[in-house]
């Protein structure tokens, strides 16, 4: 059950260093803000610079408008995503998470978040601008329950030998392997097939 009540569609673009970009879907929105950076063995392309690069990650994700994000927002905003890469590489390899990454996640979720609403009324109810504050909340939150119980053999790593991407399997019958079926699983098809290949010409 999703702590936050806000609905956010989750899978995005990633850029790696050698400026490869593929379709890439985490499972989770917070995953997703994590791979704004770099994460496990992903050498994925920064996103957050500056101030208008956060601002302009979290217009395109949010489904409300939220406020122009300052250097402050940018430093927690850095800091939360981290510590979500970190906590989702140490749950990938089923190691204990650092304390001060849950304490810093537990912070950011305690705070006031993005509130849900129904379209259709004729009054506005609360900020019609939310911050960036409460959309670190709203990751924050999504984070908490990432990294429940719930999921605790969800968090994965591509089972891909030479891919450490992180993804939330969340397949109803948990039988996802890989980061990508176009990236990681189309090769692992071409490198299988291959063999079957050799296997049949060298009988």
């Amino acid at each position: 059950m999703p702590v936050s009540t806000v609905s956010i569609a989750v899978g995005q673009w990633v850029t790696t260093d050698e400026g490869i970009r593929w379709w890439f879907d985490s499972g989770s929105f917070a995953l997703d803000f994590a791979y704004t950076g770099r994460i496990g063995g992903l050498r994925a392309v920064e996103l957050l610079h500056a101030p208008d690069d956060l601002t302009g990650w979290l217009h395109e994700r949010f489904p409300v408008a939220v406020g122009a994000a300052r250097s402050r927002d940018l430093f927690d905003a850095i800091a939360l995503r981290d510590a979500i890469s970190r906590m989702a590489v140490a749950a990938s390899r089923d190691e204990a998470m650092r304390g001060a990454d849950i304490d810093l996640v537990n912070l950011y979720a305690a705070t006031p978040d993005i509130p849900p609403s129904l379209p259709g009324g004729t009054r506005q109810a609360g900020r019609s601008v939310q911050t960036v504050a409460q959309s670190l909340s709203t990751i924050a939150r999504d984070a908490v329950d990432l990294f429940s119980p719930d999921n605790a053999e969800r968090i994965r790593c591509c089972s891909s030998t030479d891919c450490e991407v992180v993804y939330l399997d969340t397949s109803r019958a948990s039988t996802r392997r890989w980061c990508s079926m176009q990236r990681c699983g189309n090769r692992a098809k071409v490198r299988a097939h291959r063999a079957r290949k050799a296997v049949n010409a060298a009988a």
